[in-house]
């Protein structure tokens, strides 16, 4: 697999301004976009929407993959994650981020090794 490539934030909520007022259908059939020189592949989670931007090159599947495993750990230290969890404990999500993906690359994939060094700082806190 490649290493994704990242979007600013900027280009991350325009995208999604344009998906909206386009009015494609989120959640329904397609779950990737071309946008200039990217793709973007994206999945709804209730009312959670996750995007990643990547290049031409990277494997949608495995990708639409890296986010169910991202909501699935999140689900597993919040307990059904929701926007709160993730507004309240921002750092926490971000956190959980920078295990799974270092210099654009996925290098980790166990939900148990990711949430470890989390749980790690809870006990001490």
């Amino acid at each position: 697999m490649g290493c994704m490539s990242g979007l600013g934030l900027v280009d991350g909520s325009e995208i999604l301004g344009v998906h909206l007022e386009n009015k494609l259908p989120m959640g329904e059939g397609c779950s990737f976009v071309e946008h200039r020189n990217y793709k973007i592949v994206y999945r709804r989670y209730a009312s959670l929407f996750f995007l990643v931007g990547v290049d031409n090159e990277e494997n949608e599947l495995a990708i639409l993959e890296f986010i169910h495993l991202l909501v699935e750990t999140m689900d597993r230290h919040f307990g059904n994650v929701c926007e709160l969890d993730i507004m309240f404990h921002l750092e926490k999500a971000h956190f959980m981020l920078e295990e799974m993906v270092m210099n654009g690359c996925i290098v980790e994939t166990s939900k148990t090794n990711i949430l470890a060094p989390i749980q790690l700082m809870d006990k001490a806190s």
